[in-house]
């Protein structure tokens, strides 16, 4: 699809949301990062099209976000998350174990396998470690597929990104959405220590939403 299209898109998810899009460092967001591993908190299906909308054009193309099947994989959602937001989609919970009997789809590790081989073309993740919604003001505990991820190769920076009131603009159950001012801010990279067990970097990660999340 063309940047005309994909510049009006990006423009219509940013009235919508209300998005004020800012860099915790000062600087603007072409300073950020070329290849990333972006995470955020999670509490509506707009979050990781927010996202999207607010990168500058040459990061936006080359984000893959990391979205759930069972919710994208379906009649124009399908459409949208293929050909314009170029979405890794991922099957969860009881719906992934169904597709993993014998003929089914893949498993946790070869879904991992694919988010590294996205890493490996150049491009950046987008991806949600708590794994499911929540209601916007609690923080749940993450899973080990960011450190994972993290670990794959130190040289790319995790960038936490904090969403902020996206919740009340498609809570969940909603299907339309409804205009509201909110926040997307990109928080200093991290990267993994040398011998930083999953434990301490997950912590120090979810850590670096949740003092942003009491600023709220």
């Amino acid at each position: 699809m063309s940047q005309v299209f994909h510049g009006g898109l990006a423009w219509l998810v940013r009235v919508i949301s209300g998005a004020r899009p800012e860099n915790a460092s000062g600087e603007g967001l072409a300073q950020l990062p070329r290849q990333a591993i972006y995470y955020a908190n999670h509490s509506s299906h707009l979050d990781f099209v927010t996202i999207w909308a607010v990168l500058p054009p040459a990061l936006r193309r080359s984000l893959r976000p990391v979205a759930a099947r069972d919710y994208w994989d379906k009649g124009i959602k399908r459409v949208f998350a293929e050909k314009v937001f170029h979405a890794y989609l991922v099957d969860r919970g009881r719906k992934r174990a169904r597709r993993n009997h014998p003929g089914g789809g893949a498993s946790p590790k070869g879904q991992l396998s694919g988010m590294t081989g996205v890493l490996d073309d150049g491009d950046s993740l987008l991806i949600f470690p708590e794994g499911t919604r929540g209601d916007g003001e609690q923080l749940a505990e993450f899973h080990s597929g960011l450190y994972r991820l993290a670990q794959h190769d130190t040289n790319i920076p995790v960038v936490p990104v904090r969403l902020g009131n996206l919740n009340r603009i498609l809570p969940k159950g909603e299907a339309i959405p409804v205009p509201h001012l909110s926040t997307v801010t990109f928080q200093e990279p991290l990267h993994v220590g040398e011998a930083e067990t999953k434990e301490d970097f997950l912590t120090r990660a979810r850590a670096s939403l949740l003092e942003d999340l009491r600023d709220q």
